[in-house]
């Protein structure tokens, strides 16, 4: 079992078994996200020997929410009325004058 390292705290132990070893190779955060953002297909293999690909594609202003915020946030509902709450506590902008003397 790997030792957790002094500086890390507990919510930032791997919680990776120790049988997946990914210490040999140069993983690059992000690698996928732009092609995964213009879109993917995805290859169903049906019952009856059939394939169908279904394109998947994040629609104009849709957004991606991270894991941590997901949790608490489950459907759109939820997102908009939280958004809305905080849209309600954004002062609105005066429009200052200048006075000249």
């Amino acid at each position: 079992m790997k030792k957790m390292k002094a500086n890390k705290s507990i919510t930032e132990q791997d919680d990776m078994r120790p049988e997946y070893d990914f210490t040999g190779l140069k993983g690059v955060r992000g690698k996928y996200y732009n092609a995964y953002r213009r879109g993917h297909g995805v290859k169903i293999h049906k019952a009856d020997g059939t394939i169908r690909v279904q394109y998947f594609k994040l629609e104009e202003g849709a957004v991606m929410l991270e894991p941590d915020v997901r949790k608490y946030f489950p459907d759109s509902e939820s997102v908009n009325k939280a958004l809305r709450s905080l849209i309600a506590l954004v002062p609105t902008k005066r429009r200052t004058t200048v006075k000249t003397t």
